[in-house]
Order: structure tokens, then C-alpha cells, then sequence
């Protein structure tokens, strides 16, 4: 049972992505840097914004890749490998288009899913890192896709994607700590 030592959000630097549903994995990041107080700074060494603080006890690491999500390996893979952070003690947040907002995973190892940023990570680190997939719905056809992670939800599914946030931030004791399995129980079983 490894415990957590860093919590990757993927997303796309720049304030015209950042309220869009590519960036799930930003907002995670950064309301776990709010509610912990941990403050996130430029790391240009590793293409990032990252902070380093105590959560439930735990040293942990956070990290915003700052490259574009395509390129998120150029950031995740340095950073960890400086830090000798095996990928068992990562966690990745990320969008999932395969699932309906409202809708949070956690899940251990897989391949990438079509996902770009992680389709950058696993060739270098393997796919043993822990993912939570953060649910924004699927436009229906594969020519829509890029539009749809692109832009902003509408109000009534953000407000389902934050509450699905909001519920596994209430969880983070147990995946600091290590206990994936019952965090993962606590994580799927969520329905908005």
C-alpha cells in the first residue's frame, strides 16, 4: 500500500481554458491547494505551477503541467522522476468524456482511453498511477469532441462536475493515506 507523495490536474494553461471542461483536472488540483492552504507557484524547471504542503498528515506535491495537454508528459515525467515518486504514489485528476458529469471514478493502472495528456504520461512512467476521472459528458460524435472539451459547460452540468470534485475532496484522507481500495469505494459509489 503505497501512500500518495503527488496529485497531478491535468488541464490547458491560460485563462481562456481555464473555466473549460478540459481543465477538470486543474480544478481538482486547485481546490485541494485552496482547502489545505497549500499556495501553487510558477515551476518553470518543469514546465508547471506547483506547491508542496501538508494533507491529512501527508507530504504531498501538487502539480499543474503548464505545456499544453497533448504535452503534459514533459512536465508529470521530469518532475517525478527529480522527486524519485514512483508512479503507485501518483495520482493523476483528469476529464473523462466517456462519463456524464456528475459521474467521478478513481481507478488504478489502464492504458490512457484516448485521453491526450495521459496518452504523454504512460509511455514514460507505466500505467500504474492512480486516476481520477472527472465525468463532462461526450458530444455524441467523434468530430465534436475537441469543440466540447474545449468550452465552458453550461451551468446546470458545472455544477454537477463540482459537486462530483467536492465529493472527492472529502475523500482525500484516505487516498493521502494510501487506502485506494476504500477511497475508491467511497469515490464510485458517488451519484449526483
Amino acid at each position: 500500500m503505497s501512500k500518495l507523495s503527488l496529485i497531478v490536474g491535468l488541464g490547458n494553461p491560460g485563462s481562456e481554458y481555464a473555466q473549460t471542461r478540459h481543465n477538470a483536472g486543474f480544478w481538482f488540483v486547485e481546490r485541494l491547494a485552496d482547502q489545505y492552504g497549500i499556495i501553487l507557484k510558477a515551476d518553470p524547471k518543469y514546465k508547471g505551477i506547483s506547491g508542496r504542503g501538508n494533507i491529512e498528515g501527508q507530504d504531498i506535491r501538487l502539480l499543474l503541467p503548464t505545456t499544453f495537454m497533448n504535452l503534459s508528459g514533459q512536465s508529470v515525467v521530469p518532475f517525478a522522476k527529480f522527486y524519485q515518486i514512483k508512479p503507485e504514489e501518483m495520482l493523476i485528476a483528469h476529464d473523462e468524456l466517456d462519463m456524464n458529469p456528475g459521474v467521478i471514478r478513481l481507478k488504478t493502472g489502464g492504458g490512457h482511453g484516448g485521453h491526450n495528456g495521459l496518452r504523454d504520461i504512460v509511455p514514460h512512467t507505466g500505467p500504474n498511477f492512480h486516476r481520477l476521472r472527472i465525468g463532462i459528458g461526450h458530444p455524441g460524435s467523434k468530430e465534436r469532441v475537441s469543440g466540447h472539451v474545449l468550452s465552458k459547460a453550461p451551468g446546470s452540468e458545472q455544477t454537477l462536475i463540482d459537486d462530483a470534485i467536492h465529493h472527492a475532496l472529502g475523500q482525500i484522507k484516505l487516498l493521502v493515506n494510501g487506502e485506494i481500495q476504500q477511497a475508491m469505494n467511497q469515490i464510485n459509489a458517488y451519484k449526483a
